[in-house]
C-alpha cells in the first residue's frame, strides 16, 4: 500500500544517486518516492502523470536541464514545490533557479539532514537554501534592498524573523518560544510591516543580511 503524505519526483541522471535519495527520502513515513526520471524531457511527463507536490530535481540533466525543467514545471503545473539538488553553487546558477520558482536549493556535498529539511520546509510551502544559496540571496540583496535598521523590531519579533529565516515552520516556532501558533504569526506580520518585507524569501535575505542568520 503507499504511503499518503507528500509525493515526490526525483530527476537525476545518475542511478546511484537517485537510489540513495529514494531510501532516505522513504525513510520518513510522512514521505512517497511516486515517480523518477533520468533525463529533462522523461521528468516533465513522468510530473504529468504522477502529479507530485515536491520534485527533486538535479542541473545537470540530459536533454533538458534543470533550469528549462523548472521553468515547465512551475509554467504546467504551479503548484509543485521545486528543490534542486546539485553539485553546482555559481551564484548566477543559482539566482537563475530560484527566478524560474525554484524554493529549495542544497547541494549534494551537503550533509543529509539539509536536504530532508529542505524537503519537509516545502512540503509546508516554506523555502530552505543551503549555504551557497544563501551566499546568492545575499549578493543579490545588497544589489537590491537597502539595509533595514534593526531597532524597530521587539526582542520576541527578532527571534521569529531569526526562527522563520532557519526554515522553522510556526508550530515549531511557537513550541520552541513556548507561544501559541496565532502569536507567532502575529509577531511575523508586525515584523516583516515594520521592515517592509512581503515575502518569505526577502525575510531570509533580510536576516543573511543584517546577521540574525548566518549565510
Amino acid at each position: 500500500m503507499a504511503k499518503s503524505g507528500r509525493r515526490i519526483l526525483i530527476a537525476d541522471a545518475h542511478d546511484v544517486l537517485r537510489r540513495g535519495v529514494r531510501t532516505f527520502v522513504e525513510s520518513r513515513p510522512n514521505l512517497s518516492v511516486v515517480a523518477e526520471a533520468t533525463t529533462g524531457p522523461e521528468a516533465l511527463l513522468t510530473a504529468h502523470r504522477s502529479s507530485p507536490d515536491i520534485a527533486i530535481v538535479d542541473y545537470d540533466l540530459p536533454g533538458m536541464n534543470g533550469l528549462n525543467l523548472t521553468i515547465a514545471l512551475k509554467r504546467e503545473m504551479p503548484w509543485i514545490e521545486v528543490l534542486v539538488y546539485t553539485t553546482q553553487d555559481q551564484e548566477d546558477l543559482v539566482m537563475d533557479m530560484l527566478r524560474a520558482g525554484a524554493r529549495g536549493f542544497v547541494l549534494k556535498s551537503d550533509s543529509g539532514r539539509h536536504l530532508l529539511a529542505a524537503i519537509e520546509a516545502l512540503s509546508v510551502h516554506q523555502p530552505y537554501f543551503c549555504a551557497a544559496a544563501s551566499e546568492a540571496l545575499l549578493e543579490q540583496f545588497l544589489r537590491n534592498f537597502p539595509t533595514s535598521s534593526l531597532s524597530g523590531l521587539t526582542h520576541r519579533e527578532r527571534e521569529v524573523v531569526q526562527l522563520i529565516a532557519e526554515g522553522k515552520i510556526n508550530k515549531e516556532i511557537g513550541e520552541m518560544l513556548k507561544i501559541s501558533v496565532k502569536t507567532v504569526e502575529t509577531h511575523r506580520a508586525a515584523a516583516m510591516h515594520k521592515l517592509n518585507l512581503r515575502t518569505t524569501a526577502e525575510l531570509v535575505r533580510y536576516a543573511v543580511r543584517n546577521n540574525i542568520i548566518e549565510a
